[in-house]
C-alpha cells in the first residue's frame, strides 16, 4: 500500500483532510456530487475513527472506493430495487445510490457500530435519499428477508467466496433477481472452477462483467448472475 500524500497535495487529501472528487465525479454523480462529497468527507473522518477506513485509504478514497462502487452502476437496470449485503461504510451501496437515484435502496449490515454509522449517514444525507433503509442483520436471517422484501438486485463488495455469498442471500434472491458482487483478481481466477457449484446452487447466466471504462483507475470488474427457478 503506498504512503500518504504530501501536505501541499491538496486533490489527495489525509486523515481528516476529504480529498478533491477527480474531474469525472461530476459525470458520474450528477447534481448529487455535493452529497457525494458529503459522504466522502464523512468517510475520512468517522469512517477512519471508527475504524471503517484504513487511515492510509482517505488519499484514494474517490477512485479505490467511492467511483469504484458507482462503476457497478452500469449492471444494474433501471428502476430496480436493490439491496447492499454487509454494506459496512456504505460501500458500494452509498455511491451506487447517489449515481442512480433511479434505485430503490437498503443498506444490509450485521453490526452495530456499522449500522450506526449507515444510518447517521443516510440521515445526513438528507431528503434526496429519504427513501433509503438501514436493516441491521445477515442476508440470511429470516427478519432481514422480511423486513427487505422483494429484491431485484443484491450487492456485495468483498463480503464472502462467491458460493458461500450465494448461499447467504439466497432467500433475498427471487427467482430473476441477480447478484452483482465486487470481486478481486483472485476471485476472477477461480471463477471458472466454481461455476458448477454456483450452478448447482440455481444461479444461471453467470459471467464477469468489466465496468466503469471511462472512470479509470476507479475501472472493476463485477461478477453478475441471475437467480434460476429452482
Amino acid at each position: 500500500m503506498s504512503e500518504g500524500p504530501t501536505a501541499g497535495d491538496r486533490p489527495s487529501g489525509g486523515p481528516g483532510l476529504p480529498p478533491e472528487p477527480p474531474a469525472v465525479a461530476e459525470s458520474v454523480f450528477g447534481d448529487a456530487l455535493p452529497l457525494a462529497r458529503q459522504y466522502v468527507a464523512r468517510l475520512a473522518t468517522d469512517g477512519v475513527t471508527r475504524g471503517l477506513i484504513g487511515p492510509r485509504e482517505v488519499s484514494r478514497l474517490w477512485e479505490r472506493h467511492v467511483l469504484n462502487s458507482a462503476a457497478v452502476a452500469e449492471a444494474v437496470p433501471s428502476g430496480a430495487r436493490v439491496v447492499d449485503v454487509g454494506s459496512g461504510a456504505g460501500l458500494p451501496g452509498i455511491p451506487l445510490g447517489l449515481a442512480r437515484p433511479d434505485l430503490t435502496l437498503t443498506l444490509v449490515e450485521p453490526m452495530a457500530r456499522r449500522v450506526e454509522f449507515l444510518e447517521e449517514a443516510v440521515a445526513e444525507l438528507g431528503d434526496a435519499v429519504s427513501s433509503w433503509r438501514v436493516v441491521r442483520g445477515r442476508a440470511e436471517d429470516r427478519s432481514v428477508i422480511s423486513a427487505v422484501g422483494p429484491v431485484d438486485v443484491v450487492t456485495a463488495r468483498a463480503v464472502a467466496p462467491l458460493p458461500r455469498l450465494v448461499a447467504w442471500c439466497r432467500g433475498l434472491l427471487r427467482p430473476g433477481a441477480q447478484l452483482v458482487a465486487l470481486v478481486g483478481s483472485r476471485a476472477l481466477e477461480e471463477l471458472p472452477q466454481l461455476l458448477p457449484e454456483l450452478r448447482a446452487a440455481g444461479m444461471r447466466d453467470i459471467e464477469p462483467r468489466a465496468v466503469g471504462a471511462s472512470l479509470g483507475d476507479a475501472a472493476t470488474t463485477v461478477v453478475v448472475m441471475t437467480r434460476g427457478d429452482r
